[in-house]
Formats: structure tokens, C-alpha cells, sequence
């Protein structure tokens, strides 16, 4: 039997509600897919995390990887999978979803618990390091089987190595027929994993990354891009000056640009500044520095909006004119709408009112323009115009505020040229971001 009928098989057609309470309110975490919530096993009153997807190939694949590699003692176990109808408060009808349960991991994330010391020592970093707390993989959204030939580039900018970048820019200039595509495409490997934990040990030592740019950016700024593709970094004084020179050598070695110069993972679990029996006790100004909300929150948006990115190029829809499209089916459904007797229906009485629904639908109406215009109008002025009426209903979406800033946006009307796919994206992150808020209450 193929992997994939594997995983198709480790699917379950039945309802979730049969076996699992759900605690809709209670958000353990958001991704880019939305947040994992809280569900308990009926059976034994056991606390799981539940992860849910739009039931699509993607997150197919998403779920036959993550099977493919529960049994792995670093990755969070996959418990169950139900492919249910659910439809939340926001939406006009059910949506086919896919319910993952999984292990709960009480821990939390690496950099909240960081700033929740208040005496986080150089040797608790390295004890980190050495994953004598286990550190579990949880999110199979874009993981690819390493069979020495990984091209495409997904990444998140503050972590990315240098390779990855070089492939981004090959793959863009093949695509844009800048340069012939190559019979032997240029191909990275995990060493840029080891590239990723030197940033993390930078990033636990002192409490920012050893690239970043001070030009916010919806991709990564050239002077940023610049410094990854040499390995421009340095150890400020301010915070380095009580750190040990073990620790700065263990990110150099790891930092550098080139794959084979670079430290081996057995390297890394060999080098001194993991097996040193010093006590290593000074405190480190990182605690302190995650503890400030706004430096934490734009790393987590620069991730978050590199994500958003990556979801959108993998969506290659061709769509076309409802009023074009002559198919019975859709007909019907405009006529009566689809009400599926075994969906699962989330009711929210707090915040599924008539205001915040009439705010969602004037986004989605900004998206529907800018991938979609509708023959013989003036697209521009129709853009001007959907955008004015979902701005007067969104006013307090800061992230929504922020995005048209870059965009020349005035509160009435666009002051010049308007790239609609970065539109589309900014407007599709606010959506989420209200419709999450929502969920959350």
C-alpha cells in the first residue's frame, strides 16, 4: 500500500464531536492556518491540541509527512485525523476541514519561556542547545522529503541560510526566463539547519537575531539579504561583553556562509561550550530583551507575513467569472445554499454579530477586486471604492493600518500605483487576524 493511501486511510469520515470535547475559546498557540485550540478525549479526559486545516492536497500532504514521522521521539505524535464539514461564525456555509489531533505540549515556545526567567544563565542556553528538555517539531506546513535534491525556497527571513537565499534567486530569474533553466538545478541541503541553530544560540544568548534590518519589509530587505549572503555579523558590547568566547565561537563556526566550513551536527554536540564543566552563570540580557512585547511581536510578524507569502504562491487558482460560468450546481446552491446535515456549526454569540460580519465581507471584497475585477468597469476607481467602504469598517485593524501605510493609501483612495497581490495579501492577514480574535472570545 502507497504512503498515500496510508494517510487517506488514517483518516476518519466520522464526527469529531463522537469522540473528543472541543474547547473553541481556548487558543494554545496561532499559525498562519489559524490557532491550535484545546480538545479532550471523552474516553480518558486526556488535554490534546487540535489542529485544523482546510481540508485541501496540501494539508493532505501535510498530514501523510507528519504521520510519516510521529513515531520520532522530537516530534509531537499524531493522535487522529476526522475530515469534518465545520463552519465558524464568520462563514455563510460549512467548509470541508481536516481535525488533527495531537499531543499537548505544555512547555510552550522557546523564546516566551526564555523571557519568563529572570536569571536565564549562559549555562541554561547551553543546556537548551543540547536539548536536555526535549524540543518537539510540531508543523509539517512545509516540510519536503530530503532526498538530496531540495530547490524550492520556504524559509523564514531572521533564519535563513544564505543557501536558500542563492536558491530563491536562481528560481526567480529561471522563472522570469532571466536565465535558462539549468539541467542540474541548484540544490541545498540540511546543513542549512545548522545555519538556523547558530541563529537561535545567537538569539538565546543576547536576545535579538545577528540579521536583521532596520527597513520593515513584506520580503527581505537587500541590506539584510546582504549580510546573510556574507555572514556580516558581530557581538555589540553592550550585550556581549560577560558572554564567553566559547559561546561566540560555537555561533561562528555555525554562521558561516559557506556549507562546508560550516560546524556538523556532530560538531556541534562535541563542542566545548556543550560539554564545559564550568558553571557558566552569568545572566544573560536575552530574558530581559524578549520581555519587551514589541521586539518579540515584530520577529513573530516578520515570520508570520513570510508565511502568509508562502501559502499564497503555493495557491495556483485560475479563476473566472461566476456570471460566465453556466454549471447547475452552482446554481442551486446560489438558489438554496449548501446546508450539510452532519456539519459541525461553532456558535459565537459574543462576536457574531451583524457589524463584524458586514467587516469581513467588505475585505473579502478587496480581495475579490484585486484578483478578480469584473469586466468594463474602471478598475481603479472600483478598487478606491471597495477599499474605502472595508477601511470605514476597519479602522481599528492595526495590522490592516500598517499595511496600507506602505501602500500610499490616504483613507480615501490610493495616491499612486498599487501592487494588487500585496494588497490581496495584507487584506487576507487582517481577515485572519479578526476572524481569529473572534474564535478567541
Amino acid at each position: 500500500m502507497s504512503e498515500d493511501s496510508n494517510a487517506d486511510k488514517f483518516i476518519k469520515e466520522s464526527s469529531i464531536l463522537d469522540e473528543y470535547n472541543i474547547n473553541w475559546t481556548q487558543k494554545l498557540g496561532a499559525g498562519i492556518s489559524g490557532p491550535v485550540r484545546v480538545c479532550v478525549k471523552k474516553s480518558t479526559q486526556e488535554r490534546l491540541a487540535l489542529k485544523i486545516l482546510i481540508d485541501r492536497p496540501k494539508a493532505r500532504n501535510e498530514v501523510r509527512l507528519h504521520v510519516m514521522c510521529a513515531h520520532h521521539p522530537n516530534i509531537v505524535q499524531i493522535l487522529e485525523v476526522y475530515a469534518n464539514s465545520v463552519q465558524f461564525p464568520h462563514e455563510s456555509s460549512p467548509r470541508a476541514r481536516l481535525l488533527i489531533v495531537m499531543e499537548m505540549m505544555e512547555g510552550g515556545e522557546l523564546f516566551h519561556r526564555i523571557s519568563q526567567h529572570r536569571h536565564f544563565t549562559e549555562k541554561m542556553a547551553s543546556q537548551v542547545t543540547k536539548q536536555d528538555a526535549p524540543v518537539k517539531l510540531c508543523d509539517f506546513g512545509f516540510a519536503k522529503i530530503d532526498q538530496g535534491d531540495l530547490m524550492t525556497p520556504q524559509f523564514t527571513p531572521y533564519y535563513v541560510a544564505p543557501q536558500v537565499l542563492e536558491a530563491q534567486r536562481r528560481h526567480q530569474k529561471e522563472k522570469s526566463g532571466i536565465i535558462p533553466t539549468s539541467p542540474t538545478p541548484y540544490t541545498y541541503n540540511k546543513s542549512c539547519d545548522l545555519w538556523s541553530m547558530g541563529v537561535i544560540i545567537y538569539v538565546m544568548l543576547c536576545g535579538y537575531p545577528p540579521f536583521y534590518s532596520k527597513h520593515h519589509s513584506r520580503t527581505i530587505p537587500k541590506d539584510m539579504r546582504k549580510k546573510i549572503m556574507t555572514g556580516s555579523f558581530d557581538f555589540p558590547e553592550d550585550e556581549w561583553s560577560q558572554i564567553s568566547e566559547m559561546a561566540k565561537d560555537i555561533v561562528r563556526k555555525l554562521l558561516k556562509v559557506k556549507p562546508e566550513e560550516r560546524l556538523t551536527i556532530e560538531g556541534v554536540l562535541a563542542h566545548p561550550w556543550l560539554n564545559c564543566t564550568e558553571a557558566l552563570d552569568n545572566v544573560l540580557p536575552s530574558a530581559q530583551m524578549m520581555m519587551d512585547k514589541a521586539v518579540v511581536a515584530g520577529i513573530q510578524q516578520a515570520h508570520a507575513e513570510q508565511l502568509a507569502s508562502m501559502r499564497i504562491q503555493d495557491m495556483n487558482i485560475s479563476l473566472k467569472p461566476l456570471n460566465s460560468v453556466n454549471n447547475p450546481i452552482l446554481r442551486k446552491r446560489k438558489l438554496l445554499g449548501p446546508k450539510p446535515s452532519d456539519a459541525i456549526f461553532i456558535h459565537d454569540p459574543e462576536n457574531g454579530g451583524e457589524d463584524s460580519n458586514v467587516a469581513l465581507e467588505k475585505l473579502r471584497d478587496v480581495i475579490a477586486q484585486c484578483i478578480l475585477p469584473q469586466a468594463g468597469e474602471n478598475e481603479d476607481e472600483k478598487l478606491n471604492e471597495v477599499m474605502h467602504e472595508a477601511w470605514r469598517f476597519n479602522r481599528d485593524c492595526k495590522l490592516l493600518r500598517e499595511g496600507l501605510q506602505g501602500l500610499s493609501w490616504d483613507g480615501r483612495v490610493f495616491s499612486d500605483k498599487v501592487d494588487r497581490l500585496k494588497l490581496a495579501e495584507i487584506v487576507k492577514l487582517a481577515i485572519e487576524e479578526k476572524t481569529n480574535l473572534q474564535q478567541s472570545h
